[in-house]
């Protein structure tokens, strides 16, 4: 089993970063999808952007379970899963939609994070 990496947790002015995430922002964009257990839309989210996170340089994938993260949830005012968030290499949320994405859209969801700059 790995051992898992700490990271300080924050949760401002829409970014996110590795401690509230559990992983490690990627260098481009990282794309956040929330889910639950019994959604069968999640599934096929979760191979979309699996798919882009494996064929795009420096885009991380995480899948956060909605109903363990409710307060993020509430936070981040998620309605419905899947949810998906497009973060900047800097935790900044650039985009964010609902429902099933198609990869086009993803892609070019990251070239838009990728090319956003810090404020």
């Amino acid at each position: 089993m790995s051992e898992r990496t700490s990271y300080p947790a924050r949760v401002d002015d829409d970014r996110l970063d590795a401690g509230v995430l559990g992983v490690p922002l990627g260098t481009r964009a990282t794309l956040v999808q929330f889910s639950t257990a019994f959604c069968a839309p999640c599934r096929a989210t979760r191979q979309v952007l699996r798919a882009v996170a494996a064929g795009e340089p420096g885009v991380a994938h995480v899948e956060l379970d909605a109903e363990s993260h409710l307060e993020l949830v509430r936070r981040l005012d998620v309605r419905s899963t899947p949810t998906v968030l497009v973060l900047a290499a800097d935790g900044r949320v650039v985009t964010r939609a609902s429902g099933v994405p198609r990869r086009t859209q993803v892609v070019a969801a990251v070239d838009r994070a990728a090319d956003a700059r810090s404020v």
